[in-house]
């Protein structure tokens, strides 16, 4: 009891109406509490910068509404790639650390993680990108305990697994595996002692019933995830979402503002759509609480902010000459 007192903002029992309430708040309210909460626990002005690559490109077997790399989404114009090799990896990696980077994401088009020579060389990734002094993330889809504890070994700091959506709308975006089984893996990952990253995406044509009961969830979990990516959909041609209109950017600073106050402590990741909004509201979701976004041109398959935008996005955040 004493650890939670000296703790008051970290909940766990959150409901979905109280995310929805704060969603719903007057949004200069909204965003004035999110960066008091943020200020209470972050440095505001500490800007992680990770690095996100495609280390095996489509084919996967699961049919994600949104994703141009499902096997199900026949017309999406995308070229399938093999795993890539360790070193080549590794040294994209080095370039990456070189350019700002100091967290670098790996994602396979896998359903799951299967044992044998591709899981071997991901480990080895994972071992080549931690000796470079950089963070590592993997995305690779559902695992086993004892691969958990592969990664976990070879120095793993954090694995992506997003709900996507609240667990209502969810069988709207994807069929071919349960909420249940993300749970699962998420309680895999966390019994080997690796980090959470684990968010979603809005612009789906979910409610913001569907956003409210995301967080819910997230904000559920004990620990929290200590990585929240709030990704706003990027409509690609093929897929069944790629009529969706964009995402109005306020509809994204809303959802940065109550996944910060929901859980104080994690890193809120601005993630994919990012290169959608302007320097001035990518600065907004800062304000209200976002402290990571993903550096470099290209998010796994879809278009990232360019480097000269970043560069001139970094360059308002720094100190007036």
């Amino acid at each position: 009891m004493a650890a939670a007192s000296a703790r008051p903002e970290i909940r766990h029992d959150w409901t979905t109406e109280e995310v929805e309430a704060l969603l719903a708040l007057p949004l200069l309210e909204l965003i004035g509490r999110a960066n008091a909460v943020h200020r209470r626990h972050h440095d505001p002005a500490a800007l992680q910068k990770a690095s996100l690559l495609s280390i095996k490109t489509g084919g996967c077997p699961e049919d994600c509404a949104y994703c141009p790399q499902s096997a199900h989404h026949r017309q999406v114009d995308l070229t399938r790639d093999r795993l890539m090799e360790p070193d080549k990896v590794v040294a994209l990696a080095t370039g990456a650390k070189a350019a700002g980077a100091d967290r670098f994401c790996m994602g396979a088009a896998w359903r799951e993680v299967r044992d044998g020579a591709e899981f071997d060389a991901v480990v080895d990734m994972v071992r080549g990108v931690r000796s470079l002094g950089m963070e590592a993330c993997v995305t690779l889809g559902m695992l086993q305990p004892h691969q958990a504890q592969r990664l976990a070994e070879a120095g793993l700091t954090a694995y992506n697994h997003n709900l996507d959506t609240g667990p209502d709308f969810y069988t709207e975006i994807v069929t071919t595996r349960s909420y249940e089984d993300r749970l699962e893996t998420l309680r895999t990952v966390r019994t080997a002692g690796i980090e959470l990253c684990c968010g979603g995406i809005i612009g789906m044509g979910e409610t913001p019933r569907d956003r409210a009961a995301l967080l819910q969830v997230l904000a559920g979990l004990a620990p929290h995830p200590e990585s929240v990516p709030i990704n706003a959909l990027v409509a690609v041609p093929g897929t069944p979402l790629a009529e969706r209109p964009p995402v109005d950017p306020l509809e994204l600073v809303r959802m940065v503002a109550a996944a910060r106050i929901a859980m104080p402590e994690a890193v809120v990741r601005l993630s994919a759509g990012r290169s959608a909004l302007s320097r001035e509201a990518q600065i907004l979701c800062m304000v209200a609480g976002a402290n990571s976004i993903f550096y470099g041109d290209t998010l796994l398959t879809t278009p990232n902010a360019p480097p000269g935008e970043d560069a001139a996005l970094l360059e308002a955040l720094a100190p007036a000459h």
